[in-house]
């Protein structure tokens, strides 16, 4: 919402849609966005409502399969996400949510069925910078997650190609981005963080391991948003997408190593 041309009065209203409260916890999204905000990782909140939030909007541009391929954008993204995991790493750390996450799911699935986006990363040219703007299902989770979900998204919502899943080359370079900025915010020496070969080999293993259990969840998720979603998209059609890529992908994840 904006009055004038230029936008400078601009803020977002988000209307939470249909049943997302079996999916979403409210009260711990609205906590885990003030976290962020008070790290500088989200924009500013106005307020709360009993069915959504209103907060400051972002200029910039939405990513999508292109942009997150391109070098200059994806270590940008490398380092954002490394802010965003930076924020627990010298204090307590919350437990992960995915494995509660998923249980809930499952039991969605089970008990009331029958028989998570790129474009949710703004970029801003003018201050080289990018920026994530959904926090409806933040929550700390497993580093290897985050960026293992992340890399299924190359490949698209709308239009999902599997094609696109980057190659080993990309991930080691883009994984080299998220481990040196990670290094230089919890360790404090910027510019002179090194990362060693084991370093990147660990996580990428590490990563694509997690990259399986990213197509689970949102397979489920697909299935509950099929039973409950007004929004015109063919959830079944995702969910049978992020199944079949689960077991297509699960022999090949499974047999990587990691470095002894």
């Amino acid at each position: 919402c904006y009055t004038d041309e230029g936008m400078g009065d601009a803020l977002l209203v988000r209307v939470y849609g249909r049943k997302t409260e079996l999916l979403v916890d409210r009260e711990t999204e609205l906590r885990n966005f003030q976290v962020l905000r008070a790290h500088g990782c989200a924009p500013d909140l106005y307020c709360a409502f009993q069915n959504g939030l209103c907060y400051q909007f972002l200029p910039g541009i939405a990513l999508g399969p292109d942009h997150v391929r391109d070098p200059h954008i994806f270590r940008l993204v490398a380092r954002e996400m490394a802010r965003v995991h930076a924020i627990h790493a010298n204090g307590s750390l919350p437990r992960p949510i995915l494995w509660q996450k998923l249980r809930k799911y499952l039991s969605l699935v089970k008990t009331e069925l029958s028989p998570k986006v790129s474009n949710n990363i703004i970029y801003d040219r003018t201050r080289e910078r990018v920026r994530f703007i959904d926090y409806e299902y933040t929550g700390y989770n497993y580093q290897a997650f985050d960026i293992g979900n992340h890399f299924n998204e190359f490949a698209g919502v709308k239009e999902v190609d599997y094609g696109l899943y980057p190659s080993r080359e990309t991930q080691l370079q883009w994984l080299h981005s998220y481990l040196q900025a990670y290094k230089e915010l919890t360790q404090g020496h910027p510019g002179d963080s090194q990362v060693s070969q084991e370093e990147l080999e660990t996580l990428y293993v590490q990563v694509n391991k997690f990259s399986l259990a990213s197509h689970f969840i949102w397979a489920c998720w697909g299935l509950i948003q099929d039973k409950y979603s007004t929004i015109d998209f063919n959830f079944l059609r995702y969910a049978k997408l992020r199944f079949k890529q689960y077991f297509k992908m699960k022999p090949v994840v499974t047999a990587l190593q990691l470095p002894k």
